[in-house]
C-alpha cells in the first residue's frame, strides 16, 4: 500500500502536490490543514486520516478528525499527532508528526519506531516545499522517503 504523509498545508493545495498524490492508497495529514475544502478535496483522492493542528480548531472537518488519530492499515499500527513530543511509541509501528515545517524520517532508537515529519508543501522552512511516502505491505515497511517538490509550487499568482 502506497500511504502519502503531508501536514502543514495552510488553506493550499498546489497542482504538484495534487499530482503526487494521485494514486495513493491512502494519505495522511499531519495537522494545519486550515481548510474544510481541502480536506473534502483529500478525501476525493484517497481516504484521508487527519489530525489537528494548531491552526485547525475553527474548522469542522469530521468526528474522525481530532488531536491525535490511530489507525491500523497494511498490518501496522499507525499514531498521527501534530507534535512529535506527544506521539507514544510504545503503542505503534508508525508515527507521523508535523507542525516544525521541517521534514525528517527516522527509527527510534528506543522503540524502533519509523517516525515521519513530512515537513510542508505550502511554508517549508528547511530547503524547499516537501511531502513524505511511505509504502508498507503485510506488516512491514518497504520504504519511507522525503519527497521533494518542485519551488515554483510557492507561488500564488
Amino acid at each position: 500500500m502506497r500511504f502519502d504523509i503531508i501536514s502543514d498545508t495552510h488553506g493550499y493545495l498546489s497542482q504538484e502536490l495534487l499530482d503526487q498524490l494521485q494514486g495513493a492508497d491512502l494519505i495522511v495529514h499531519a495537522g494545519d490543514i486550515c481548510s474544510e475544502s481541502d480536506y473534502q478535496a483529500l478525501n476525493k483522492i484517497a481516504f484521508t486520516y487527519a489530525c489537528k493542528g494548531n491552526n485547525d480548531w475553527g474548522f469542522e472537518y469530521d468526528t474522525f478528525v481530532t488531536p491525535m488519530v490511530r489507525f491500523f492499515s497494511a498490518g501496522l499500527r499507525w499514531e498521527v499527532c501534530h507534535y512529535r513530543e506527544r506521539l507514544d511509541l510504545e503503542t505503534c509501528e508508525v508515527a507521523i508528526c508535523g507542525h516544525t515545517h521541517r521534514p525528517f524520517v527516522t527509527r527510534d532508537e528506543r522503540t524502533g519506531v519509523l517516525v515521519m515529519n513530512p515537513g510542508s508543501p505550502t511554508f517549508p522552512r528547511a530547503g524547499g516545499p516537501t511531502m513524505g511516502r511511505i509504502i508498507a505491505e503485510d506488516g512491514k515497511i518497504v520504504s519511507a522517503k522525503i519527497i521533494e517538490l518542485d519551488e515554483k509550487d510557492l507561488s500564488w499568482g
